[in-house]
C-alpha cells in the first residue's frame, strides 16, 4: 500500500485505482477538464482513466450524460440533482467502476445570492455509490477552479475506502 503523504494527489488516486483495478470517467463543467488534466499528470494513468467529458452547456449534459431536462429546469445545472445525474451518466456512459462530476459557478460573473461565484457541486459515483457534495469556494475563476479539482480527487480516496477499497 501506498503512504498519501509520499504522492502528489493525482498519483495517489491512480494507484488505488490501480490496485483494486478499477476505471474512472470524469463529467466536468466549471472546471472544464481540469480533474481529468490533473489525473493525466500521474504516470500509468492509461490503465485506469477511461473517458473525460467537459460538459459545459445543458444541452451537452443532456446529450451525452442523460442529465434529464426536467432536472435542469427545476434545480438548474449548479445543483446536487444535475451533479448526481452527470456520475451516474458518466459511469453508465464509459463503462467505468469510478466517476467524478463536477458542476458550478467559477465566476467572476453569473453569480446570484441563492447561487454565489464558488458554488461547486461535485459528485463521486463508486459501483453505484453516490455522493454528492455542496461546497463554496473563495478567491476567483482560477481558484475556484483548482479548489475544486482538489476537493474532487482528495475525497475519493476517502469514500473509496469507506466502500472497501485501500
Amino acid at each position: 500500500m501506498t503512504d498519501r503523504q509520499q504522492l502528489p494527489i493525482e498519483e495517489y488516486v491512480v494507484d488505488i485505482l490501480k490496485r483494486n483495478h478499477l476505471q474512472i470517467a470524469t463529467a466536468e463543467s466549471c472546471t472544464g477538464g481540469l480533474v481529468a488534466a490533473t489525473l493525466i499528470n500521474a504516470a500509468g494513468v492509461s490503465s485506469v482513466l477511461e473517458e473525460s467529458y467537459v460538459t459545459y452547456s445543458d444541452g451537452t449534459k443532456m446529450k451525452i450524460l442523460g442529465v434529464s431536462e426536467d432536472t435542469l429546469a427545476r434545480y438548474t445545472a449548479v445543483s446536487e440533482e444535475t451533479a448526481r445525474q452527470m456520475v451516474s451518466g458518466v459511469c453508465r456512459v464509459a463503462g467505468t467502476d469510478v466517476g467524478i462530476s463536477v458542476t458550478g459557478i467559477a465566476g467572476p460573473d453569473g453569480g446570484s445570492e441563492e447561487f454565489p461565484v464558488g458554488l461547486v457541486y461535485i459528485g463521486w459515483n463508486i459501483r453505484g455509490h453516490i455522493t454528492v457534495r455542496r461546497y463554496e469556494f473563495p478567491g476567483d475563476r482560477q481558484q475556484v477552479r483548482f479548489a475544486a479539482v482538489e476537493q474532487a480527487l482528495s475525497v475519493l480516496p476517502q469514500l473509496m475506502e469507506e466502500e472497501g477499497y485501500r
